[in-house]
């Protein structure tokens, strides 16, 4: 049996989150207007009936600014709603945000910002800081624009890229924008997205974008991108040609303590191209997208209701994290609207404009219900469109004084499936039909229809991707794969899969998988020795899709950030390796036995002694005759297989997930894929 076990532990105790019965808020009084200081606004995302703003106020200066005030106008039908870092009134359509008690003072050259969530489309009108001019400009004067945000590709293919870039800002206005390839100019257009065509194959280029203000003044250039067209037999360039996905699982910040901020301090955000946060449940009654509850799940992995209902609320939006432990340095407050886990996102795609973050639905506890929410026409259109209101539309539902319309909203870039497993047996209790495969098909492109719709208010190209099996049978039974017959496939509507590299073998922390006998977890290559009727490998799951006609680019491989382990382990004169065992080796958490992140089992497996299968190309350590056997990915193997899948033009690796490593394995996707 092929699975992966990612069931929600417990989760532990949360604290109370306090809020002050009455805060007093010092405001200085504004300075005077002087030209020293910048207002400037742009929209963050943009949903058609509302968006998400941002202020930012730049001293420009010579002298410390000790406060600041920013007043706007809205016309009628344009409405603040939440709002944060700064305390907004109005009267009537006429606004004014004030500094906090943290953020009021700005030194020479630095800047803060503040944001709001607002119903309407109109741009704010009007702007004055502490009562001067927001340009900062003097009487007459006019400043060129500011550098675009760095160009990010939409579509490769072999012979076009297509970019996009976040807007630049100016005093008067942008008028449009030069694209250049290289030293060259190739376009001058008005709107934030071009596609240049006519390339070659296997090529890479290099873009930098400059605006152009309505004075015909031009700014500084973007930062640069350089992307590779598909095709042509050449490696891509680091950091653009490969994915490299990692899930962060919703409960590390927990018995773990491994919380977003740990994707930075390890390195891993910088050398990541896309995030999967994991999970979110399916309301049982509803079918929809569930969140807004803090229940556990049962602490029992048979338990067929297990995951019904159960979310974390207080981990993905409502616990306060404080300066320390946050990715930007500053802690959260009581009254902002988004805190936690999502918060935390949203400061690292900051810090990483370059990362995708992906709402991962499902998963080994929450897939109960996908069948249900598959079967029908409505029922998909419901589900799909709750699951865009919720996390791309970031309408989170209002708990313990956190979420609201659009408190989420820029967050997550599209979802990721994992759905284990349709038409097949997965956790105890799911849901399965006959026609799951079918309706697996039609949900994907109802997502993709529903994402694709969205992106032609925004402008916005939305992913979405999905965990796929290993074992063949569930693939036949649950995936439309084929691609060669001209039927709809379930990789017409997704950007890649996530395909299973890991848990071929394993035992479970009830032992109800494999207890009595080891086995390679992620093998690259057939182990002739293998006494399974199914020899699982890599390279033969892989084939499967490949043979089926899936695009290589389409198939990202699966790599584990942890040991699977046995005990009482024979020997046999093979180091323990398709050996008699007694269960499942004590794991790194009580809950979790048979299960150790990478780090913690070499640091807590006592007389471990690591092995490498040259042949079957599989890493395992072994403590001796009737000891533990662990079965694992490492820098060795991960070297291996970065090779190989270059070799089959892949498109890269997934990560489940990375709470167990501190940069060793991280370090080695990074350089095996360069």
């Amino acid at each position: 049996m092929s699975t992966r076990t990612s069931a929600h532990p417990y989760l532990a105790a949360l604290a109370a989150l306090l809020l002050p019965i009455g805060m007093l808020v010092a405001l200085a009084a504004p300075a005077h207007a002087a030209p020293t200081a910048t207002a400037t606004f742009v929209k963050t995302s943009d949903w058609g009936t509302g968006f998400q703003g941002q202020w930012t106020v730049k001293n420009t200066g010579t002298a410390t600014l000790s406060s600041w005030t920013v007043e706007w106008d809205f016309p009628a039908g344009t409405t603040v709603g939440s709002y944060w870092d700064a305390l907004v009134t109005n009267s009537g359509g006429h606004y004014t945000a004030k500094n906090r008690e943290y953020n009021g003072t700005i030194a020479p050259g630095a800047s803060v910002s503040f944001g709001f969530v607002a119903a309407g489309d109109a741009a704010p009108a009007g702007c004055k800081l502490n009562g001067g001019s927001c340009d900062g400009a003097p009487p007459g004067g006019d400043n060129p624009p500011s550098a675009p945000g760095t160009p990010e590709a939409t579509t490769v293919t072999d012979t076009s890229i297509g970019l996009k870039w976040a807007a630049a800002t100016d005093d008067k206005g942008v008028k449009n924008y030069d694209v250049y390839r290289g030293t060259a100019k190739v376009a001058t257009v008005a709107k934030l997205a071009w596609t240049d065509s006519g390339l070659t194959a296997g090529t890479a280029y290099t873009y930098t974008v400059v605006a152009r203000d309505t004075a015909d003044q031009t700014g500084p250039a973007s930062p640069p991108l350089t992307v590779r067209t598909t095709g042509g037999g050449g490696d891509p360039q680091p950091g653009t040609g490969y994915a490299r996905v990692g899930y962060f699982v919703q409960w590390g910040i927990y018995g773990r303590g491994y919380t977003v901020k740990s994707l930075d301090t390890t390195g891993a955000a910088r050398r990541l191209t896309h995030l999967n946060y994991a999970f979110s449940n399916i309301d049982p009654v509803n079918l929809t997208c569930l969140n807004g509850v803090t229940k556990a799940t049962s602490p029992n992995p048979q338990d067929p209701s297990q995951g019904d209902g159960a979310g974390d609320s207080w981990a993905d939006y409502e616990k306060g994290f404080a300066a320390g432990e946050s990715v930007d340095g500053v802690g959260d407050t009581w009254d902002q609207p988004l805190a936690g886990n999502f918060n935390q996102l949203k400061k690292l795609k900051a810090k990483y404009p370059s990362l995708k973050i992906n709402m991962s639905i499902g998963g080994w506890t929450y897939s109960k219900y996908f069948s249900d929410v598959a079967k029908t026409d409505a029922s998909r259109q419901k589900f799909v469109k709750s699951c865009i209101d919720m996390y791309i539309k970031g309408n989170l539902p209002v708990t313990n004084g956190r979420g609201g319309q659009g408190s989420a909203a820029g967050i997550f870039d599209g979802f990721d499936i994992d759905w284990e497993w349709p038409g097949s047996e997965g956790h105890a209790g799911n849901h399965v039909s006959k026609d799951d495969k079918a309706n697996n098909t039609l949900l994907f492109a109802e997502f993709r229809r529903q994402l694709d719709a969205l992106s032609a208010t925004t402008g916005k190209k939305y992913l979405l991707t999905a965990f796929t099996p290993a074992d063949p049978a569930k693939i036949d039974a649950g995936w439309d794969i084929t691609t060669k017959d001209g039927t709809p496939s379930v990789f017409d509507s997704m950007d890649f899969a996530n395909v299973q590299g890991y848990d071929f073998h394993g035992s479970g922390s009830d032992n109800s998988w494999e207890p009595n006998r080891t086995g390679h977890q992620g093998n690259l290559y057939t182990d002739p020795n293998d006494p399974y009727t199914t020899k699982f490998s890599v390279e033969s799951t892989v084939r499967t899709y490949l043979d089926a006609g899936v695009a290589p680019r389409q198939v990202v491989l699966g790599l584990a950030f942890y040991g699977r382990g046995w005990q009482q382990v024979a020997d046999g004169g093979a180091h323990g390796a398709w050996q008699t065992a007694g269960g499942a080796a004590p794991g790194q958490f009580p809950e979790e036995a048979g299960t150790r992140g990478y780090d913690n089992l070499l640091a807590s497996v006592p007389n471990l002694t690591v092995y490498h299968d040259e042949k079957a190309v599989a890493t395992y350590g072994y403590t001796g005759a009737g000891g533990q056997w662990w079965t694992f990915d490492d820098a060795w193997s991960i070297g291996k297989k970065t090779a190989w899948l270059k070799g089959k033009g892949l498109g890269g690796v997934m990560i489940w997930e990375m709470s167990g490593d501190t940069g060793t394995l991280m370090t080695a996707v990074d350089d095996g894929l360069r």
